[in-house]
């Protein structure tokens, strides 16, 4: 669409309109917008679409690989449709070159495919012998870039198996799962050298390993996945955002398993890269790693007992969540409000804890059914800490239905719920031995795999000893916490 000074004018209030509107509204936009009719409006927007993407690669990072790669490609498309063969295989030299010093195979097989049309098509006395190797390089490529494929695509689905579905529920769940990673698991591993065959090999093993919840194998390939970027810094650039996922899992294990010094060792780590260039000049980059930093730094207040100080962190991530509601998707969102109401039940707010579970259950989404459960079952357990036993019936049958129906509930959850039926009946003076009965069937399934996300999503062993002994939850969670240091 070709545009005169006139349309230019328009291009440029459209600009200032739209930027000044926190939310869209079109007909709005249009009365402040003089001289822009609505059947323009379509055109015109699309067309400021592209000038603003001309301009932003106008101003990128001189330093950005993929745009050096492109730029090199269309170059030596320019000199090739020029009839300079020869120069444009020399700029196709140097894109192979970067190509191959940052892993990025894809633009080096696109050289390699256009450097054999130039050599089938004109005689660049380079001939001899060039094509063996063009064709040797070509087939080489080919199978590297199917393995990459097959692993990422091993990675990818077992990700969205776990977004959907969270950690495997019993046996069949488990088994289901070994079996399909297996049949999608590319027999020649020994072939796994190059850095994206390994980063999704240790993708595909990190999230097979936490649908299963064997942390301990989770901790090894997180390690492995950041390790690779220590062998490779200069991916740190290319790929940050997959190093950036790769250290937020490695905290994730070292939670897990409660590795609390290599934690605070890997959250300094990670908190310094942050505030690195690499991050600070991207704004997904900052995204992410406040996504990820704050889930971490909420953990650490959950493994020291540190409740009521970890409240603080409150304020301050409400403010960015709304900062980033646009780039935030709804999973991350909804960690974060379990996140928090977890905060303020250990810290004793059950009530405020109860509004933030509120937000959960009632988000109609099909992503982390387990995170639906757990939601409705402390929110249950927040209201017997507040007494609303009349209450508490209705809750017990309706979080009970929608588990079921989930086909969610395991031997923990089957004991939490007998449990809160029987606390209806019992009468105050008789509910210590209800809470040590529990507490005693409970720590039977403490070391079984299959119930390890019960206790994650609830330390309710430690509540229970809480009640038990007439404590607060945080003071016992603290006094384990400084026990684990003193043995250490």
């Amino acid at each position: 669409m070709k545009k005169n000074s006139g349309d230019d004018l328009k291009i440029v209030r459209l600009f200032d309109t739209l930027d000044k509107m926190e939310y869209y509204d079109e007909a709005l936009l249009l009365k402040k917008t003089p001289g822009l009719v609505k059947h323009q409006l379509s055109n015109m927007k699309a067309y400021l679409y592209r000038k603003i993407l001309t301009s932003l690669r106008q101003l990128r990072d001189k330093d950005n690989l993929i745009l050096q790669l492109s730029e090199y490609l269309e170059h030596a498309h320019i000199l090739y449709n020029k009839g300079l063969y020869l120069q444009s295989l020399k700029i196709l030299d140097k894109m192979k070159e970067l190509a191959i010093s940052t892993n990025q195979n894809t633009y080096l097989m696109q050289a390699i495919f256009f450097e054999k049309k130039i050599e089938s098509l004109h005689i660049t006395r380079s001939i001899q012998g060039k094509a063996q190797e063009l064709a040797e390089k070509s087939s080489g490529l080919i199978k590297k870039l199917d393995l990459i494929t097959r692993l990422s695509n091993l990675s990818l689905n077992l990700y969205s198996l776990y977004i959907t579905n969270g950690h495997a529920r019993n046996n069949e769940d488990a088994e289901a799962v070994k079996n399909y990673f297996l049949s999608q698991l590319p027999e020649n591993l020994s072939a796994v050298k190059g850095f994206y065959e390994q980063l999704y090999l240790y993708q595909s093993y990190c999230w097979y390993s936490f649908i299963l919840q064997d942390f301990l194998m989770y901790y090894r390939y997180s390690q492995k996945w950041v390790d690779l970027f220590e062998a490779e810094p200069q991916m740190l650039v290319l790929e940050s955002g997959n190093y950036i996922k790769g250290m937020h899992n490695l905290l994730g294990a070292h939670f897990d398993l409660q590795n609390y010094d290599k934690f605070i060792e890997t959250l300094k780590k990670f908190e310094d890269f942050a505030a690195s260039d690499i991050v600070q000049q991207s704004a997904n980059n900052r995204i992410q790693t406040f996504v990820y930093l704050s889930i971490s730094r909420i953990n650490k207040h959950f493994m020291e007992g540190t409740f009521k100080e970890g409240l603080k962190l409150v304020p301050d991530l409400e403010k960015e969540l709304k900062e980033y509601e646009l780039y935030l998707d709804r999973h991350r969102v909804l960690v974060f409000y379990y996140k928090i109401a977890s905060l303020y039940f250990g810290s004793g707010d059950y009530e405020t804890s109860i509004d933030y579970l509120q937000k959960i259950i009632n988000w109609k989404v099909d992503l982390r059914t387990d995170l639906q459960c757990y939601s409705r079952l402390l929110h249950l357990i927040a209201h017997y800490e507040l007494g609303n036993f009349e209450l508490i019936e209705y809750l017990a049958k309706s979080v009970y239905r929608f588990m079921a129906r989930m086909q969610n509930l395991s031997a923990v959850e089957e004991h939490i719920f007998d449990f809160l039926r029987r606390a209806l009946r019992t009468r105050p003076s008789d509910m210590k031995k209800e809470f040590e009965l529990l507490l005693t069937q409970l720590r039977k399934y403490e070391r079984n795999q299959m119930e390890t996300r019960a206790f994650n999503y609830l330390d309710i062993i430690s509540w229970l000893e809480s009640k038990i002994y007439g404590i607060p939850v945080h003071e016992v969670i603290r006094k384990k916490f400084l026990e684990r240091k003193k043995r250490k």
